[in-house]
């Protein structure tokens, strides 16, 4: 949409309008997904990890501690040069059950808090 709008503006003059109206279209887009990327929360209790997601429509998801499967850290390299990761963790209650949190900080030590947090819950 935005190649489009750069095309139109900067090929044809008589389309500026409407080349104006795909660049803003394509930045409102843009800052949308932004938005909708950040308003994802992790909580962790003593019982259960806890993932709300909230802008527009509101949905939780919740993992008992106890049903923790496996924890799994990851980076892209676009990952790797920002400091930053992806911690999947997966359910033993349900094969298809994922709480993937991703473009985290510390991804190592989040993932190591959840695992000692597990550990003290099935202790």
């Amino acid at each position: 949409m935005a190649a489009g709008g750069l095309y139109l503006l900067l090929g044809a003059t008589n389309y500026i309008p409407i080349a104006l109206l795909l660049l803003v279209a394509s930045l409102v887009l843009v800052g949308l997904s932004i938005l909708v990327h950040y308003r994802i929360f992790w909580r962790l209790t003593s019982d259960r990890l806890i993932e709300s997601r909230d802008l527009f429509a509101t949905s939780r998801q919740e993992m008992e501690l106890a049903d923790i499967r496996s924890i799994d850290v990851s980076q892209s390299l676009r990952q790797r040069l920002l400091s930053l990761g992806m911690v999947s963790i997966s359910s033993a209650a349900s094969s298809e059950f994922l709480i993937v949190m991703s473009d985290i900080p510390n991804s190592h030590a989040v993932a190591e808090t959840i695992r000692k947090a597990r550990l003290k819950r099935l202790g």
